[in-house]
């Protein structure tokens, strides 16, 4: 073997070795050689040697061997590319015979190398042969018994002596490591976790430093200087006297704290001077290889050895906060430790989480549709919620599926799950809008509302007022109350948004529907609203009447008449979003949903509503079925009843355009946006347009005040977006609304879809779910479009999405490089668009899945 052989080469500080080419852990010893740590001496096999050992082309193992002198004791573990697509277990006390047996003996005492060799033996038998586990159950685990029993069970299964000759022993160790690397399992394993098909292994022969002897301390532990749980500053690990490997991880009892604590015996007590040696040289790996490490060590006599470094293993919040020390130590430029972290690991910081160790009584699971963890008692009706709530009583809101009716109960609840729909059904886009935990399409739980029952597979029932808990961010159900973290949007939390503000370079506002979510959406700095949906503040009890009310009218005055009552409730909604948003642009989409959806479905609802109007219950029970369709959501909606039912937009306009004089007054001055929602010609446009200039024009002669508005255009269908550029004249901005976009371009219900999405990925249909990922080629092409032609009829036009995909960093990517404006999302999701926005600009080369440094 030569110094300067790429494929296999002993590691020094100028040997060829990369991450690319041998892995993160051959590259971290090499650094940690080249800051003169005691790395016992090692050798490293690249990704190439080891595809060449696992198709049968075994290099030339004497050689391998020849480094480490007569009668090594060796130990290999894996080199992958990223530490999180994991690898084979790491296999020790390579080299043991009954030769070393003896002169171990003499060294470290007879019971320690018989243990020792032992261990060896069954590890073997079982990572390197693939031999039962189970085979070893009932023997003895010290003593020479045990040993003497290790190889009659070996003997007996490969009717072969234990191997004697370290090649032989080294040879079967890399060759079932590398076959391991390319088995079926590993390989789902690492594509679950993002790693290419194709990624390579290396492997790292390295010379044993025992923690095992007679004179001084001897021991083996592991240390870090940060929380992997919280990520705040703290020695943490720990230590096992005569042990090696990770045993002192393991949970034995003999087992003590690295640093001086009050609950128990500490190596800081004990060996004080290796203790300092440690903590030395942790400091010196985290400031030279620039991240909170994981330091695998071993005492021998009292010598520290440093065997391993990896990159400690971290909670979501606990990245944050390295990532911001790290930043504020000086040790990396806040450009890279805003990269550190991945946006989703926000989630855990803006909501409560199930604790992540704590027992999990599964018993259903769907699609993760809003994220965070919540308990709370069932409950099947938006009343029964309401109910709860005025108790003091947590509650989980159960619905096959929800639609506008249950938003009063959506507030009421803690979490929401249904038995439908999907990424952007309606449960899933007002759960996000609200922050609250939400599970979409459960499988595992059949819902039974007649009598109010959830019923699991293995047969238990789970009635109104049982406890259950949500883990929304895993898309999980749980049988009773789970323990929960609590939200931490600390210092750290501030620090990452506030620095991703001076990199983030595209606008990210919120959807925000009332007052609630627009000072959501300020906490998190959104830049403004970019979508309203004031259809939602219809449905609460006080104006729920009056809208029945218009909706039976007769004849357009009768409409106005209704409409009237409602006019102050809405210019008052309006002037508490302008006020809290203090001058930012808020874009209220006109009303948007079929009529139908405001009138009751059951019998006993209308029969309610029939005497609450004093109408026959027969002319109730009719005009229910005059307003009914058979696809409502292609239907009489959006722009279309704003047609055929003007009353509805003129009140609208002039309730945003009162607000607007109302709000202005009180400081910043307000330019609002009014966005027609559903249009699919130009002719739409024009003649909503005509009317709401005429209302603004109504508004500054009665009230002598002027005032500016912007109107455009909500595209959700791809006739819109193939016809931008005659609409665009006509329109101040074009917004597109991705839920519906996606929905009509793939011919699919977005509340249905979840039945078979996910054996549509698996099976290769779709490479993602398209109301999860926004589809570049599809929909993103009808984006395109739109864009191109729109801001070819108008330069000045202003382009965003505000639908779903908006805070999702491969949509912000696509919009980046089309160049939209900005991008609108529910106002939790704020931070997590703002840092991948800032992601993406720091590293525009970089796929937005590739961000997070490894």
């Amino acid at each position: 073997m030569q110094q300067d052989d790429p494929d296999i080469t002993p590691v020094t500080e100028t040997a060829p070795i990369a991450t690319r080419t041998h892995g993160g852990r051959a590259k971290c010893l090499q650094r940690l050689t080249r800051l003169s740590l005691p790395v016992p001496r090692t050798t490293a096999l690249s990704f190439r040697a080891v595809k060449d050992i696992a198709e049968g082309r075994m290099p030339d193992v004497a050689c391998i061997l020849a480094p480490f002198g007569d009668d090594p004791l060796l130990c290999v573990r894996p080199s992958s590319e990223d530490p999180d697509w994991g690898g084979p277990s790491a296999v020790l006390n390579i080299g043991m015979n009954d030769a070393t047996h003896a002169a171990l003996s003499e060294r470290i005492g007879t019971e320690a190398a018989t243990r020792l060799y032992n261990r060896f033996v069954r590890s073997y038998a079982i990572h390197v042969e693939r031999l039962d586990p189970d085979m070893f159950e009932d023997l003895p685990v010290t003593g020479p018994e045990a040993l003497a029993e290790s190889f009659r069970a070996y003997h007996e299964e490969t009717e072969q002596d234990f191997p004697q000759d370290a090649a032989t022993q080294l040879a079967a160790v890399l060759r079932s490591m590398a076959r391991a690397w390319r088995g079926t399992t590993a390989r789902l394993l690492r594509q679950a976790k993002g790693a290419p098909a194709d990624a390579g292994l290396g492997l790292v022969v390295q010379e044993m430093a025992l923690g095992l002897g007679k004179t001084g301390e001897c021991g083996s532990g592991v240390i870090q200087l940060a929380s992997s749980g919280t990520g705040l500053p703290r020695i943490t690990g720990r230590y096992l006297s005569q042990s090696q490997g990770r045993e002192a991880l393991q949970g034995d009892s003999r087992s003590m704290f690295l640093a001086r604590d009050a609950r128990g015996p500490s190596l800081e007590d004990l060996a004080p001077e290796a203790f300092a040696t440690l903590a030395e040289y942790s400091r010196l790996m985290r400031y030279r290889l620039r991240e909170e490490m994981q330091c695998e060590f071993t005492i021998e006599n009292g010598n520290v050895h440093v065997l391993d470094g990896v990159r400690a293993s971290r909670s979501a919040r606990a990245a944050v906060r390295m990532a911001v020390r790290l930043a504020e130590d000086g040790v990396i430029p806040r450009d890279e430790a805003l990269c550190r972290v991945d946006p989703r690991a926000l989630n855990e910081m803006m909501h409560r989480q199930v604790d992540p160790s704590a027992k999990r009584d599964l018993i259903g699971t769907g699609i993760a549709a809003s994220p965070g963890a919540a308990s709370g008692r069932l409950c099947f009706s938006a009343a029964d919620a309401q109910a709860a709530q005025s108790r003091g009583e947590a509650c989980i809101l159960a619905r096959r599926e929800t639609g506008p009716e249950d938003i009063r109960g959506m507030h009421a609840a803690v979490a929401v799950i249904t038995e439908r729909g999907g990424a952007t059904s309606h449960a899933a886009v007002i759960g996000r809008g609200l922050g609250l935990p939400c599970v979409v399409g459960l499988t595992g739980l059949q819902f039974d509302m007649k009598t109010e029952r959830l019923i699991a597979r293995d047969g238990r029932n789970f009635r109104a007022g049982d406890m259950i808990t949500v883990d929304g961010t895993h898309g999980d159900v749980l049988a009773g109350e789970a323990p929960l973290h609590e939200a931490s949007q600390d210092a750290a939390f501030q620090a990452m948004l506030t620095w991703a503000e001076d990199y983030c370079d595209i606008g990210i506002r919120a959807n925000a529907d009332t007052p609630a979510d627009a000072e959501t959406a300020r906490k998190f700095g959104a830049d403004g609203i970019g979508l309203c949906r004031t259809e939602h503040m219809f449905f609460e009890s006080g104006r729920l009447t009056v809208m029945r009310e218009m909706i039976f009218a007769d004849a357009p005055d009768d409409r106005r008449t209704s409409l009237e009552r409602l006019l102050p409730m809405q210019r008052a909604d309006f002037t508490d979003l302008f006020r809290i948003m203090q001058g930012r642009p808020v874009c209220i989409r006109l009303f948007d949903p079929p009529l139908h959806e405001f009138l009751p479905s059951d019998r006993e609802g209308l029969r309610e509503l029939a005497e609450s109007l004093s109408r026959p219950l027969s002319d109730v029970t009719r005009r229910a079925e005059q307003l009914s369709e058979y696809n409502p959501m292609l239907g009489m909606r959006g722009v279309r009843l704003g047609i055929t039912v003007p009353e509805i937009y003129d009140m609208q306009a002039r309730a945003i355009f009162e607000a607007t004089i109302a709000a202005s007054e009180d400081g910043v001055p307000v330019v609002p946006e009014i966005m027609i929602p559903l249009v699919s010609a130009r002719r739409e446009v024009e003649l909503v347009k005509t009317r709401v200039d005429a209302v603004a024009a109504a508004v500054r002669n009665e009230t002598g005040k002027d005032f500016s508005f912007r109107l455009g255009v909500m595209v959700e269908t791809p006739r819109a977006a193939l016809r931008a550029g005659e609409i665009a004249p006509h329109a101040a901005f074009l917004s597109f609304g991705t839920n519906d976009l996606t929905q009509m371009t793939y011919g699919l219900s977005r509340d249905d879809a979840g039945k078979f999405m996910s054996t549509y990925v698996k099976q290769g249909v779709y490479p993602e779910d398209p109301f999860h990922t926004l589809d570049h080629e599809g929909v993103g092409e009808l984006l395109t479009i739109g864009a191109e032609r729109g801001r070819a009829a108008r330069p000045d036009l202003v382009l965003s999405i505000c639908g779903e995909h908006g805070g999702n960093a491969e949509s912000i990517a696509f919009c980046r490089a089309a160049g939209f404006d900005y991008v609108s999302c529910s106002p939790f999701r704020v931070p997590i668009a703002r840092l991948a926005a800032a992601q993406l600009n720091i590293r525009p080369t970089l796929p937005p899945r590739a961000l997070k440094t490894s």
